[in-house]
């Protein structure tokens, strides 16, 4: 199975890039942020779990988003693999990926990170805001404030995965199938 942790800052292209890479190389998306909406408006226990957490104004846990990953893994038991997405934001969350995962006889396969500089994602999360009204996207400290907790909170996954040497850093300024070539051959490299 491939497993692929795909990451960068808000506004470096891990939207447009992860749809490119789940139809070529036929993944399921692993949206946390999805898996989330979808436990809740389900009403599955661990969503009605998550929305106690989340009316007190409080973060769903770590163990809780595992326990929905892993259903959600044991549910395609005949995919080539997943792409985690906005997962994991932590050393910890990556910690327990990796457990799980080993109890599963998977593993993460590689990390691609997709590296833009901060002005070209200021320009970029503005001009989504433009054209898709996103209001995270709209307001400089908004975006400031964005891309600060990523380096302080997410940035560390990086090195995580980089110690396994599983980290591979592709520049993500470009013309976008340039960019999606240099990912395919880091993929094409762990298959």
């Amino acid at each position: 199975m491939l497993n692929i942790v795909l990451f960068g800052p808000p506004g470096a292209g891990k939207g447009t890039q992860s749809k490119k890479i789940i139809e070529k190389y036929h993944l399921i998306h692993l949206s946390t942020g999805e898996l989330l909406r979808e436990h809740m408006s389900n009403g599955t226990e661990l969503g009605k779990v998550a929305h106690t957490y989340i009316d007190q104004g409080n973060l769903v846990p770590d163990d809780l988003v595992i326990k929905m990953v892993d259903v959600e893994i044991d549910s395609h038991p005949e995919t080539n693999g997943f792409i985690f997405d906005g997962f994991p934001r932590t050393v910890k969350q990556a910690e327990a990926l990796d457990e799980l995962l080993e109890k599963k006889g998977e593993k993460i396969a590689l990390m691609i990170a997709l590296d833009v500089d901060e002005e070209e994602l200021k320009n970029r999360l503005k001009l989504r805001a433009q054209i898709s009204g996103r209001t995270d996207d709209q307001d400089e400290e908004r975006i400031n404030n964005r891309i600060a907790v990523y380096k302080k909170e997410t940035l560390p996954v990086a090195e995580y995965y980089e110690k396994q040497s599983k980290l591979k850093r592709i520049k993500g300024v470009g013309e976008i199938d340039e960019i999606f070539n240099d990912i395919c051959k880091a993929i094409d490299q762990v298959k």
